[in-house]
């Protein structure tokens, strides 16, 4: 079954081991470098030079030689200045798929430049699944986890929290075995790094037997889902809510694990055409038509394995601001920030989304802790994001939030430092293991505070 579109909802409704030794044996060969963009565009750089790996031990001999700045680049999906460097762009695409699994453990290891779009299938090949999944599975697996990337369920972790190992060459080049019972402090940094302690190349998941979701999607005034999400969160075990702008209604989609028969959703575009229809809508009227339009959608019902059900197909490219704050600080920081939306007549389309995710142990995790709520806020990318993200980052800020460190935002290490308690750890463990500082850009020096 293909991949739904949440959005279109809407619509609707309206190489070999000889050969890496011998490239290694012979040194790194750099591809010729060509720009980088990410995927929205606003983030691009030009480095001097791009190397893609092989093997392990091509990419251990080529830290181990170089002396200049380097930053591992995914998917690009990214929206934060994470990969921007006038040095080497590293490539993990040649190191990808499935390396080992157990059937009884329920563990699979996969190559860190696998793309969570082929998890799903591999890891069902082997009669596994993960537990969850984001609404977007374009990144790769080390990108993903870096970042702290997650899906929604009140008693589902990030990506991150389901990782039990990880092998990790350091800027050195020294390959580090990590688990909770080996270099247990590195690992639980390393589980979201930023990329900045060296380069993941393998990623261990605690996986589940396979499952498959019905999914139900329906239209409801934002109010009453707020008023019920405990118990709406309580009886599905993926449940989240995207608010309408400059509207009274949001958009609700909820998964429950089912032993039912695969069933198509109704057919429907990737939600453009919805896009487009409140683009084109002047701001003053724009809740009245969505009001008049959500009253007339019927829910929808399809049911899907676990890895199509989850992961939401996005053609209509956006930047993106997103914040956990805590449980209790949810439901008035999303008011306020709708309120200051509607207030200043703020001229965005794209729905919020309200996820909640359990916490975990991970050092620089948005859930290390406790559990927490994130808020996405987007904007269409051929659009300046600043007069949205601008208004609302402060809101967040009020409600302690953590940002996501893979979208666009603003803190340094002063206020983040207040926000995770094990950051000053993280920061003495990546001069560490980067006595040089290889691996930290502009960004990260900010995040480090090391500008």
């Amino acid at each position: 079954m293909n991949k739904h579109s949440r959005r279109g909802f809407l619509a609707g409704s309206v190489v070999a081991g000889l050969a890496a030794m011998t490239r290694a044996v012979a040194g790194p060969r750099d591809i010729t470098t060509t720009a980088w963009r990410n995927w929205s565009g606003t983030q691009m750089c030009q480095p001097v030079a791009r190397f893609a790996p092989g093997s392990e031990f091509e990419l251990m001999e080529f830290l181990k030689h170089n002396k200049a700045q380097i930053r591992p680049v995914g998917a690009g999906h990214s929206f934060s200045p994470l990969v921007p460097t006038n040095g080497r762009l590293l490539v993990l695409d040649k190191m990808s798929g499935l390396i080992s699994h157990d059937t009884i453990s329920k563990r699979a290891t996969l190559a860190a430049g696998t793309r969570l779009s082929e998890s799903g299938p591999l890891l069902a090949k082997a009669d596994q699944a993960m537990f969850n999944l984001p609404d977007i599975d374009r990144q790769t697996l080390a990108g993903a986890i870096s970042t702290s990337t997650h899906g929604t369920g009140k008693e589902l972790k990030s990506l991150s929290g389901y990782v039990t190992g990880l092998r990790l060459i350091t800027p050195g080049g020294e390959l580090l075995e990590l688990d909770e019972n080996n270099d247990p402090d590195i690992f639980h940094a390393a589980r979201v790094s930023l990329g900045c302690l060296g380069v993941i190349t393998q990623i261990t998941f605690q996986n589940r037997d396979p499952f498959r979701v019905m999914t139900r999607t329906w239209i409801e005034e934002t109010e009453k889902v707020l008023e019920g999400f405990d118990g709406s969160a309580n009886a599905y075990e993926h449940f989240e809510m995207m608010p309408l702008l400059h509207a009274r209604y949001s958009l609700v989609i909820a998964h429950k694990e089912t032993e039912a028969p695969l069933k198509s959703g109704p057919e429907a575009d990737d939600g453009g055409e919805f896009l487009s229809l409140m683009d084109a809508t002047p701001v003053m009227l724009r809740g009245q038509l969505i009001d008049t339009l959500a009253s007339q959608i019927e829910p929808s019902e399809a049911v899907s394995e676990s890895y199509d059900g989850l992961a939401n197909l996005r053609f209509d490219r956006f930047n993106e601001m997103e914040y956990s704050v805590p449980l209790d600080a949810g439901a008035a920081c999303l008011r306020e920030i709708l309120a200051v939306i509607e207030k200043d007549k703020i001229d965005a389309v794209i729905p919020l989304e309200y996820r909640i995710v359990k916490g975990d142990d991970t050092w620089l995790g948005m859930f290390s802790g406790a559990p927490r709520i994130s808020i996405s806020v987007h904007r269409l990318s051929r659009y300046d994001y600043r007069p949205l993200f601008d208004r609302v980052e402060p809101i967040f800020w009020k409600y302690e939030g953590r940002p996501h460190w893979g979208k666009v935002h603003q803190l340094g290490y002063e206020q983040l430092s207040s926000l995770y308690p094990r950051l000053n750890d993280f920061v003495r463990l990546q001069a560490e293991l980067d006595p040089n500082g290889v691996m930290l850009n502009t960004h990260l020096k900010k995040i480090m505070g090391k500008s």
